[in-house]
């Protein structure tokens, strides 16, 4: 039986950890350790407690979830859970699993789990069996569909979607750029922006601003320039 992910519920609002409580009750690969009602708490616990997993809300007094998640760091993933879409970029600029708009149902609830079980599995097995599959499964359409590396050109952000180019086609699929990118080769893709990943075996010339694929000019932005110059520098 595989261990269960431990986690942590962080919301000033009784209502919302009443439903985030329920849900987790409701998810079998998850055991509720703590619930917390505002930022204090959750950082006195983690002083002292080991947690995989914090569904955390943003907008609460004092200490808000932006500047815990920061405080959280790699210590845990994060789920954000929070009325407002305004947070979305910086939620995702802080390497969260996924962003949850209240009110959150329990399917879109469940989805987001999923992004985070697979990394929990990961971590016991990595050092012992490294990974040498050519391709990845998204979800699309209702199915999981298979996309090979060596077919992906590039691929956008779309608010809470990615657009995936491939050499014939294009798939949409509800996923962030920070999760599908921990599932691409780093010899193969580099992420240029916080909304384009691109493939190295696809692009056909580049600048210190753009990077040219299929006749299309993608930005590199400030915070990746160094790396991805210093990368191209080295193909």
């Amino acid at each position: 039986m595989s261990k269960k992910i431990t986690c942590v519920i962080v919301d000033d609002e009784p209502i919302a950890r009443e439903i985030i409580t329920s849900f987790v009750k409701k998810t079998p690969s998850l055991e509720l350790i703590k619930t917390c009602k505002n930022a204090t708490e959750a950082i006195n616990f983690i002083e002292t407690n080991k947690v995989d997993l914090f569904f955390l809300d943003i907008n609460m007094p004092e200490v808000n979830g932006l500047s815990l998640a920061k405080i959280i760091g790699k210590k845990a993933n994060i789920i954000f859970t929070t009325a407002y879409r305004d947070y979305a970029v910086d939620g995702f600029n802080l390497n969260v699993v996924d962003y949850l708009l209240k009110p959150i149902a329990f399917e879109r609830f469940f989805e987001a789990v999923q992004k985070v079980t697979p990394k929990q599995k990961s971590k016991s097995i990595e050092l012992d069996k490294p990974t040498s599959k050519d391709y990845i499964f998204v979800r699309a359409d209702r199915k999981m569909v298979k996309v090979n590396f060596n077919e992906i050109s590039y691929i956008e952000s779309l608010g809470d979607y990615l657009k995936i180019f491939l050499e014939r086609e294009t798939i949409i699929t509800r996923e962030t750029m920070n999760n599908i990118n921990s599932k691409l080769p780093k010899s193969i893709f580099i992420r240029i922006h916080r909304s384009y990943i691109v493939s190295l075996n696809e692009i056909t010339s580049y600048t210190n601003e753009f990077i040219e694929i299929n006749n299309k000019a993608l930005p590199i932005s400030r915070s990746y320039k160094e790396t991805v110059l210093q990368k191209l520098a080295e193909v």
